[in-house]
């Protein structure tokens, strides 16, 4: 069983700065890719940013610049350094892992999603 847990939104003025944090828990598997999904009201849940077991990342046009994603292989965690906030980045941000466990079965696991509210 893999469970993630995440941290880090809150409230930020515009032009501010969040961090955001991803971590995996349980035993028997092995994480390919981690990824930061956000949906905001109204709108479809959308890809922001990946990286992949060899820190191989991509990311949305909307964020390029702006957001960073690392990862800690070694305790099965992801961060997202947001920075030049804007309202429009306003979403619930979710992280999603692509793994495989120790009987090949491939795993795709969300976490609950973290608020992030970007007003003055």
């Amino acid at each position: 069983q893999v469970q993630l847990a995440e941290s880090g939104g809150g409230l930020v003025q515009p032009g501010g700065s969040l961090r955001l944090s991803c971590s995996a828990s349980g035993s028997g598997f092995r994480i390919n890719v981690m990824g930061w999904y956000r949906q905001a009201p109204g709108k479809e849940r959308e890809l922001v940013a990946s990286i992949t077991s060899e820190a191989i990342t991509k990311y949305a046009d909307t964020v390029k610049g702006r957001f960073t994603v690392t990862r800690d292989n070694a305790k099965n965690t992801m961060y997202l350094q947001m920075n030049s906030l804007q309202p429009e980045d306003t979403a619930v941000y979710y992280c999603n892992i692509l793994a495989i466990n120790f009987a090949f079965r491939n795993l795709d696991v969300w976490g609950q999603g973290t608020l992030v509210t970007v007003s003055s």
